[in-house]
């Protein structure tokens, strides 16, 4: 009789290159600065954190830039109980935050708050490394912590979700 086999453990490990392009690097740029920059597009006026360059909606170039909040609120999360990202022990939480003044959630780390507390309309605010590690990299962002202020209103972010 042959045994069942259902499951393994192996290490893995991915290493890529990404190039951004104008658009993403602006983004970065901004973050290795320790802002958060979108644009805003000319014809709808809605403003992507990051940038990607053309409105998705209207097909049209982005044009001014703009400086969004570092705060901003929780539209949709993510509970991750599996061993994932190593610096972490489950349970944590990654979720969809709109920034305040941006368009478009931005996906990150929620920490400072028990999983089983995380929910839709959480006030959040970005934690940064220290202003030498800072970088053109998501990572110069620890993660989102909660602000303490009231849940947003749903009607507020519904249209983002």
């Amino acid at each position: 009789m042959t045994e069942r086999i259902v499951g393994i453990k192996t290490p893995i490990k991915l290493e890529y290159t990404y190039t951004p392009g104008l658009a993403s690097s602006r983004y970065l740029n901004g973050v290795a600065r320790g802002k958060l920059i979108g644009q805003r597009c000319p014809e709808c006026s809605k403003v992507y954190v990051p940038a990607r360059g053309c409105c998705p909606a209207c097909g049209v170039t982005l044009g001014e830039e703009v400086e969004v909040a570092q705060s901003g609120t929780i539209t949709t999360f993510c509970v991750v109980n599996l061993p994932f990202y190593q610096a972490i022990k489950p349970p944590y939480v990654c979720a969809s935050i709109l920034l305040d003044g941006a368009d478009m959630a931005l996906f990150h780390l929620i920490q400072e708050v028990p999983a089983e507390e995380v929910r839709m309309g959480m006030r959040v605010e970005a934690v940064w490394v220290e202003p030498g590690e800072l970088g053109p990299t998501m990572e110069s962002i620890r993660y989102f912590r909660p602000t303490g202020e009231p849940d947003a209103d749903y009607d507020s972010y519904k249209e983002h979700l």
